[in-house]
């Protein structure tokens, strides 16, 4: 995350983790996740038209819990981990491993934590 997140509302969202990035053919993609009592109608409207609220369905996620960087090569090696152990498994990855990051760019990389995630579906 390298800006901060304001608001300006008078109910107050405690900053929600986590925030996850993946990269499209139309640019980067940034997600927060709301706190799950909120909906679409009790959200703060947002200022910028390129922000969009949207309701995600569930979906059954296989994680990669990592610390240290967050750089473009360690991401997709904690991903290619994180697939190598799905092989392993009655589960199949549905999709492209996303990044998950969970603290202030100041964090300490040792105190970090980072995620990969990729959905998941059975195999059986």
């Amino acid at each position: 995350m390298t800006a901060p997140v304001a608001q300006s509302s008078g109910a107050r969202i405690a900053m929600t983790a986590p925030v996850t990035q993946s990269h499209s053919a139309q640019g980067w993609v940034i997600s927060f996740y709301m706190p799950a009592n909120e909906t679409l109608e009790t959200l703060p409207t947002p200022d910028d038209p390129q922000v969009r609220l949207v309701t995600l369905p569930a979906a059954d996620e296989a994680v990669l819990r990592f610390s240290g960087s967050r750089s473009p090569a360690t991401v997709e090696k904690e991903q290619a981990r994180l697939l190598a152990s799905l092989a392993k498994t009655p589960w199949h990855a549905v999709g492209t491993p996303v990044a998950w990051f969970y603290d202030p760019p100041w964090t300490l990389p040792a105190f970090r934590r980072n995620e990969v995630a990729v959905e998941v579906q059975s195999a059986t």
